[in-house]
């Protein structure tokens, strides 16, 4: 097997550009928003809103500022992709097989496999994918798959000019974040920090380097695979079973004491009246 690749994205040196979303769109022959006729969304200077079929690269702009823009200043830009999980909850839940593991540790979906189902959907905890509106079936980021089979760098990674986006061998990568990171501190930025270690889904093999919390940036703190879920839901329908079957219980044993509080039915009374009128 091939050495596990992925992304390290330093987030203090994206530029928000958006050459990484443009080479994605350009190299995969995504297709775009609304036939190319998209509507600002009046989100700052993000028209891409979200990860979604038509745009497996989003370059997030989040604006800090005081109420006089004085004494707060600052941008924060991230250029988000799917996370190629080692735990991925996308390749634990679909039911064609379509999402696959590749030989370089990453998560692919098989166009020719995806029914369109949309149970990966929910299933990622990042909400990377969804539905493409021209193939109706599910999509998001390969880590460019074909041009890592031919040695290649993935679209983004070649087009982004400032290398916050850098592609690699993960040993080497993570080495590069750690180094990083304590660049920043000896700078005074104390509050730089790796997203994405081996606590978060057994590691992402696609991880950030950030400045502050991950609810600001989008992520969730601490996301969980569906099947952490299974014990409450099997839990809730072992309970719903149980009352089901008490309530059938309860219910047969009324019917059957009415039954016999009853007593004799008043037919057999009418039938020896019947006999008695008979004879001569």
């Amino acid at each position: 097997m091939a050495e596990p690749m992925g992304f390290f994205t330093d987030t203090t040196v994206c530029i928000g550009c958006k050459a990484c979303e443009v080479a994605c769109k350009s190299w995969n022959q995504i297709s775009s928003t609304n036939g190319g006729q998209n509507v600002l969304s009046g989100d700052s200077y993000d028209n891409t809103r979200k990860l979604d079929g038509e745009h497996w690269r989003h370059v997030k702009f989040i604006e800090q500022f005081s109420e006089d823009r004085v004494s707060e200043s600052r941008w924060l830009m991230m250029s988000d992709v799917c996370k190629h999980c080692v735990q991925a909850g996308c390749l634990e839940v679909c039911p064609t097989g379509a999402i696959i593991r590749t030989e370089f540790d990453t998560v692919v979906i098989q166009q020719d496999a995806c029914i369109g189902c949309r149970a990966c959907l929910p299933a990622c905890p990042f909400g990377v994918i969804d539905i493409n509106p021209v193939t109706h079936t599910a999509q998001k980021c390969t880590l460019c798959y074909d041009r890592m089979q031919v040695g290649m760098t993935p679209a983004c990674a070649q087009a982004c000019p400032t290398a916050s986006i850098q592609f690699g061998p993960l040993v080497q990568l993570r080495k590069k974040a750690e180094d990083r990171v304590a660049q920043l501190h000896s700078q005074g930025k104390e509050e730089a920090y790796i997203y994405g270690d081996e606590a978060i889904l057994g590691g992402l093999n696609s991880f950030y380097l950030l400045v502050d919390n991950p609810e600001v940036y989008g992520l969730p703190v601490a996301p969980k695979l569906p099947s952490r879920n299974l014990w409450r839901s099997s839990f809730a329908a072992a309970f719903g079973a149980a009352v089901l079957g008490l309530w059938g219980l309860v219910s047969l044993r009324t019917r059957k004491r009415g039954a016999k509080a009853e007593g004799p039915s008043s037919g057999d009374g009418g039938g020896d009246g019947g006999k008695k009128g008979a004879a001569p």
